[in-house]
């Protein structure tokens, strides 16, 4: 296991320039490197800060895929998308020329598209070269919520798919989700909290217990070359 790195910042706004500017050298050094680069971010309220600094760095976009970490299952068109939040707050400005994959087919249930889904996120082919990733209060992250039915998929280190459906008790829609190989083979991986709370969370996580009462622990105790950033702000 690898400890983590933990980054503290004294406001939310330092915390979003000092994680986009990372995030955008980065992509940068994969640009130069590879003529291409791929980008995982996160859905929810937290990250949209983050979001709009990176969307003005100058960076060739054109060259960048994005995609989401994970995504509740409903149409771009509901105020739950995460797509529709991305494309708000990242793909503007310089950013708007970025390759964005989505995740979302219209099906009722992802079960019935997750052969589709496979086949578009193995097609991107290389690893991410930076993947952001949130955290719930729960200890969740991604959509690998707590003993939720489809968990075990999301984290087996040795699954093949790219993409797991997940149908988190007391919630009003499934959703979909990368899996624990996808994301630990993130060149560049971070975990973005902020707030007492989720503080506390993360400290809970560090702790001793099993991986299905805080999933966020399977990437707290990953084996990796580069170890976890966690950015943290009040």
């Amino acid at each position: 296991m690898t400890e983590p790195v933990i980054h503290r910042y004294e406001s939310r706004e330092a915390l979003a320039e000092a994680l986009a500017a990372g995030v955008a050298a980065v992509l940068a050094g994969a640009l130069a490197t590879d003529g291409e680069a791929r980008l995982a971010v996160s859905g929810g309220s937290t990250p949209q800060r983050f979001l709009a600094r990176l969307a003005g760095a100058a960076i060739d976009w054109a060259a960048v895929t994005v995609n989401l970490v994970d995504e509740r299952w409903v149409p771009e068109e509901s105020e739950r998308s995460n797509a529709a939040m991305v494309r708000r707050h990242l793909l503007q400005g310089h950013a708007a020329s970025a390759h964005f994959v989505p995740f979302h087919e219209p099906s009722d249930m992802p079960e019935e598209v997750l052969e589709t889904l496979e086949e578009r996120f193995h097609r991107t082919g290389r690893p991410h070269d930076a993947l952001i990733l949130g955290m719930g209060a729960d200890g969740h992250t991604a959509s690998w919520f707590p003993h939720a039915p489809g968990l075990a998929a999301c984290l087996d280190p040795n699954g093949t798919d790219a993409v797991a459906a997940v149908h988190p008790r007391g919630m009003d829609e499934p959703r979909v989700t990368l899996t624990y190989p996808v994301v630990n083979a993130a060149r560049f991986l971070a975990l973005h909290i902020e707030g007492a709370e989720k503080l506390a969370a993360f400290e809970a996580a560090c702790g001793d217990g099993p991986v299905e009462d805080m999933p966020v622990r399977a990437v707290l105790r990953a084996h990796r070359s580069q170890p976890l950033d966690v950015f943290w702000a009040p």
